[in-house]
């Protein structure tokens, strides 16, 4: 699903150069669960951003499903991301004018899904997560583990192969699973 090769990401200033990967492989199959552990500052954020089709490596290869990304124009892997990954992000990224059903729907909008059905399946997914009762709410009238859930629930809707976690949530995955 995911391989990276010799991949490698450099940061250059006019007077620092910072390696945040070196040489990099890795190979996630359908189905494995990756955490990546390592202290603040050592690339964790990079190569998540990488894997995400959000940032472009230095040097070396990203393939999603087999397809390479070596020379995608920003359209092509937008689309890719688009139908392909969900995100959970350390900071969330909700859109504080829009409510929490908003919030699921939106990666629906981006392809294009019918309002009606959009609604549907983010009012399903909220009731998975435990928000059904607060998809009425902002982002700013919830707390930061409500928060967390609508961002998992966004990550989620449109059924993606790939889910990209920035921190996991401080709930277990087993119940997680149940949900």
């Amino acid at each position: 699903m995911i391989t990276l090769t010799a991949l490698s990401k450099i940061y250059r200033t006019e007077e620092i150069e910072t390696t945040a990967l070196e040489n990099v492989n890795l190979s996630v199959e359908r189905g494995e669960f990756l955490s990546i552990m390592g202290p603040s500052g050592c690339g964790k954020s990079t190569l998540l951003n990488i894997m995400g089709l959000l940032d472009t490596p230095t040097a070396g290869t990203v393939e999603i499903n087999g397809v390479s990304t070596a020379g995608m124009k920003d359209k092509e892997l937008a689309a890719l991301r688009n139908r392909t990954l969900g995100f959970v992000f350390q900071s969330f990224h909700l859109i504080n004018s829009l409510n929490v059903l908003d919030n699921v729907e939106l990666p629906l909008l981006y392809r294009g899904v019918k309002g009606s059905e959009r609604k549907r399946l983010a009012q399903e997914v909220l009731e998975k997560v435990g928000l059904s009762h607060r998809m009425r709410h902002f982002p700013t009238q919830l707390s930061g583990g409500q928060c967390q859930r609508v961002a998992i629930a966004r990550a989620v809707i449109g059924n993606p192969d790939i889910i990209l976690a920035d921190e996991l949530p401080a709930i277990s995955t087993q119940e997680w699973g149940r949900r």
